[in-house]
């Protein structure tokens, strides 16, 4: 079998296409999408099975894990974690970006999430992934798609090929890279960045 793949260009879907996988992450499907790091395996993060299925799948443990979840903008993370004034406004003056922003939990997320803290909110810079979440009408589950050799991360086709059978389909874009986004952890008195990636804080 070949893996399902839907192409966008230039991170923008079309309006079917959009409404289309929404609907189909919102029936619990799990899919591989380009982001503006990494491609990444996403899912509806209210859904607890696709949730699970994800945490499997990357062999994650979610009690010794930070989960992260897109959103479609600030207001949307506002309401699934605790964002201070300090915290808004860094969001504000850096998203979208390349970032994962570290921030208390909210007992909006399911019960995968309860067992850290702190959750991790990305607002990428990759219009299709803002707008699924904003499609799908809360946030999505992400993480990176695991890789072993360095041309699985990047040719859309070898990563189709790699997830076959693992995931429901792929949205494909460009190549994907391997770099990483910048986690700034915002739960402390001030924030720190805890791993440098892509991301520059302005």
């Amino acid at each position: 079998m070949i893996m399902e793949t839907i192409k966008i260009w230039n991170s923008s879907a079309s309006e079917k296409q959009l409404h289309d996988i929404a609907a189909r992450i919102k029936e619990g499907q799990i899919a591989v999408i380009p982001t503006d790091t990494m491609y990444a395996i996403v899912g509806d993060a209210l859904n607890v099975k696709a949730v699970e299925r994800i945490c499997k799948l990357k062999n994650i443990n979610p009690d010794k894990t930070n989960l992260s979840i897109i959103c479609h903008d600030i207001s949307m993370a506002a309401e699934y974690s605790r964002i201070d004034n300090k915290g808004f406004r860094l969001m504000k003056e850096n998203c979208p970006g390349q970032f994962t922003f570290l921030f208390p939990t909210v007992s909006t997320l399911p019960r995968a999430f309860k067992g850290r803290k702190t959750v991790g909110i990305r607002i990428p810079d990759a219009l299709f992934a803002r707008e699924l979440a904003g499609a799908v009408g809360n946030p999505i589950i992400t993480t990176s798609i695991a890789y072993e050799d360095e041309d699985y991360a990047i040719n859309t086709d070898l990563i189709g090929e790699a997830y076959e059978g693992k995931v429901n389909f792929m949205v494909a874009d460009d190549d994907g890279t391997t770099e990483v986004s910048t986690i700034v952890d915002c739960t402390g008195r001030e924030p720190e960045i805890t791993r440098q990636g892509l991301g520059i804080l302005v």
